[in-house]
Formats: C-alpha cells, structure tokens, sequence
C-alpha cells in the first residue's frame, strides 16, 4: 500500500494533537462542611504529624475527632459558621492560570486543580480524570510560596501513590513529567509582595503615620524545628522573608517575619509567632502594624481567622494602635500571569520530549545479588 501525501499530513496532525500537557494544580484544599472535619483532621495527622512527631497511628482517629470539636467551636460558635474562601479563591487561581498558558498554547495545555485533602479533588481522583482525557505528559504544580515536607512533599507522596494505583498493564500511562518546587525567591513574586504593601500604605497610611511608625509583620507559615530529616520549609521562608524585607526596609524601617504556627504541644516552631512580631513593633514605637501573609499564595482560615484572632488579641492591650489585615495575592491578575510564565519552559520541554515508556514491573528486582 503507498502512503499518500494526503494520508502522511493526517497522520502527522494526528500526532501533533496527542502531544498535549496537563498541568496539575496542587493546594492544601479546605473543608467546606462540619462533617467532612474528622476526616480532614485525620488525613492531615496522618500526613502531617507523621513527619515530625513520634506518634502512633492508632491515636489519629480519636485525635482527629477530638480536633474536630475544637474546630467546631472555633468556626461555629466563634465565627458563625465561617467557611474558608480557599477553594473558591483556588479555582479562580486555576482557571486564571489556563487561561494565561492557552493564550500561548492553545488547547495542548489544560490545568486541573488538586487539593490535599478534599474529595473530589483528591490527586487519586484528578489523576485518573487526567488519564481518562488522555494526557500522558504531566506537570505537577504545587502552588505554593515555599517547599517543604508539609506543603509540596505531601503533594508528591499522593501524586505518587495515586500513580501507583492507576498503573494498568506493562507500561506506565504517564510518559514524561516535570515538576515546579516553589517560587519563594522569584524576583516577580518578592516584587508583587513589596508592591502590595507599599500600595496599601500610600492608599490608607501615608497621610496620617510617619513611615518610621508603620509597623509591617510579614507572616511566613510557621515551621516545626525538627522534621526527621525532611526540609521543613524553614530555609526558604527565611530567605522569602529577608528578600521582601530588604524592598521596603529603606523607607519603612519597622519590619518583622511573623511565623504562623500551628500551636501543637512538644514542638518547637519558628519564632517570633505573629503576635509577638506585632508586639515587638510597637514597643519599638509603631502607631500602625500591617499584617502582609507572603508565605501564602491562597486564603485560608490561618491567613483569615488566626490573623483575626491576633488582631484582636493586640487590640484589648493596644487600643491605640491601627491594624490592618492584608489578603494574600490570590486571583490577582499580575500574579496569575507569571505563575503560567514559570510554566512556560517545563511545557515546552515536555511538548519536545520523546515519550518514555515505563514499565513498572521492571522496578521490582532493583537490589541485585551477586
């Protein structure tokens, strides 16, 4: 049989459209309903704690009840029912985020959202949505500030226990990957955090405060000191914080990290926790503290409530401070536009790659006796 010209060019355009890349949009997801807590509470213990505290499985069921009454109380009674914005706010960052890299790929690319710890977009769910669209090249994407054992390594201990159960037969579906850590010291993102800041004090500060009495606590994610060996995220923020510190130190001299730590007994966390950052500023003479969270891309109930909480907590021993509560970057334009940026030179590499096929039952005798 000869291969007509007319033939060959519907091959080849048959090949173009399969090389297509997905792009796997990770976050830490947020329940949205009371009953869905113990069980949130217990697969965050049992991936969280299990990094840093020497505590034995069997506790996490009661334990996770036992937080999912504190969590009860805390948002029912406390907060009305609060419900956090961050999977709302996390969709817009996904949807804005494709529509930036389908501007420059078209339809090759699409960006699927993962979340930790929520159902139906737990990363074995996604995963298999992604194989049944037929994508083999995939780009998994954390969106988060710093890499750390708590943030992006649980996000690729799923990814990589989901992929184990959804490999079918002699070959692997996934043919090529690559892999985006965090994006704590990218010039664009230190400049948007400072931008902000400055923004806020020219649009509601400037008038009435003298730049030497503007307070700014720039809050990372707190981090456990020990972590078994794992990065704890400590490095980064550190770097993240002394980077945004250094563009706005010149005008505003008062600036301190504020680390927002989860209060867990017998572990030792980054300090100074926010509240103490905040103290710490007006003993130094500041008339107004503003609350930037950098550590964080998205909106949570840490970034939310545990702010709230200190804001109010400060207030009751100083009135006669101002305090302002800043959002994190979520949906806004700038920012969605270079998170596709960083993801433009991994797509290309992927869209050039050659498939590999990878056979995992080749994997099982790998400690060879001689």
């Amino acid at each position: 049989m000869v291969a007509t010209p007319e033939k060959l060019d519907h091959k080849h355009e048959h090949l173009s459209s399969q090389e297509r890349v997905a792009v796997l949009l990770m976050g830490y997801g947020e329940v949205e309903s009371y009953e869905d807590f113990a069980n949130y509470n217990e697969q965050a213990l049992n991936l969280l704690t299990a990094k840093f505290a020497p505590v034995p499985t069997w506790i996490y069921p009661p334990l996770a009840r036992l937080l999912a009454l504190f969590d009860r109380h805390e948002w029912g009674h406390t907060h009305h029912d609060f419900i956090s914005p961050h999977n709302a706010i996390f969709e817009k960052q996904r949807a804005g985020i494709e529509k930036n890299l389908q501007e420059k790929w078209g339809d090759r690319v699409q960006v699927f959202k993962a979340f930790n710890f929520c159902a139906p977009f737990l990363p074995h769910q996604v995963l298999t949505e992604i194989q049944n669209q037929g994508f083999d090249k995939l780009l998994i994407y954390p969106l988060l500030v710093v890499d750390s054992i708590f943030t992006s390594g649980i996000a690729i201990e799923q990814v990589n226990n989901a992929l184990s159960q959804i490999a079918e037969g002699e070959e692997h579906w996934v043919k090529a990957q690559r892999y985006i850590p965090s994006f704590y010291n990218e010039p664009a993102y230190i400049d948007l955090m400072a931008h902000l800041v400055e923004e806020k004090i020219n649009a509601d500060l400037a008038n009435a405060y003298l730049p030497s009495q503007i307070g700014i606590v720039l809050m990372n994610h707190g981090c456990p000191h020990k972590a078994k060996g794992f990065t704890s995220g400590i490095t980064e923020s550190q770097i993240l914080y002394d980077l945004v510190r250094d563009k706005l130190i010149n005008r505003y001299p008062l600036i301190s990290v504020g680390w927002l730590n989860h209060d867990t007994p017998l572990i030792e966390w980054t300090q100074p926790n926010a509240e103490q950052a905040a103290k710490n500023l007006i003993q130094l003479g500041a008339k107004v503290i503003i609350f930037m969270p950098i550590g964080f891309a998205t909106e949570n109930h840490e970034t939310l409530l545990d702010v709230h909480h200190i804001i109010h907590a400060l207030e009751k021993k100083h009135s006669d401070v101002g305090y302002v509560q800043m959002a994190c970057v979520n949906d806004d334009p700038e920012f969605l536009a270079v998170v596709a940026q960083w993801a433009n030179p991994h797509i290309a590499e992927l869209l050039s790659e050659d498939a590999t096929a990878v056979n995992p039952q080749l994997a099982s005798g790998h400690h060879h006796h001689h």
